[in-house]
């Protein structure tokens, strides 16, 4: 490969790292064709991007970024997940594809300026998806208003079971 397509990918790899949310690194030593091909499908499907790059070209783009806290991860055959917009997504794909693949392992990651160890992917992945997250936050603020409106009609109801009760003890007597 020629120094002006190093460069390139170099400068493309830095802007994908400043822009990221997310960046994990794996080692899929010992990972067939096959195997990568699907794990790259379900990254895909996810809008996570997932390249294998040299590590002297990783490290050099990790140099002006956060991702430069990890750098020390760039040993051996590495492989990087990047998200843009979902930190959950990798994580939750990564460690469900590691549970079934042995071979895969997950080194490191960071999620803005925080260091993210195996732990910590693993508890990262064991939140929910980004869409049951806003569900959840949409039916909390649905239930405010809705019990708003309740206390609200409680009070009129209230009145008139009174008066249907005072009505009923007239008639009564």
């Amino acid at each position: 490969m020629k120094l002006d397509e190093k460069k390139k990918i170099v400068e493309d790899l830095r802007e994908k790292f400043s822009k990221s949310i997310v960046v994990i690194v794996t080692d899929y030593k010992g990972l067939n064709v096959e195997t990568m091909t699907e794990l790259r499908r379900k990254l895909r499907e996810s809008q996570v991007d997932y390249h294998v790059v040299k590590n002297t070209m990783l490290i050099r783009a990790a140099e002006t970024t956060n991702v430069d806290a990890i750098k020390n991860q760039f040993k051996g055959p590495s492989a990087i997940a990047l998200s843009f917009d979902d930190p959950v997504a990798p994580a939750k794909i990564l460690t469900e594809f590691a549970k079934k693949n042995d071979k895969l392992e997950i080194k490191a990651g960071i999620m803005e300026d925080k260091v993210l160890d195996l732990a910590s992917i693993k508890a990262l992945a064991a939140l929910p998806s980004r869409e049951a997250l806003l569900s959840q936050l949409l039916s909390v603020m649905v239930g405010v208003p809705t019990g708003f409106v309740r206390v609200l009609n409680g009070v009129p109801q209230q009145f008139m079971n009174v008066l249907q009760a005072i009505n009923d003890q007239k008639e009564a007597a």
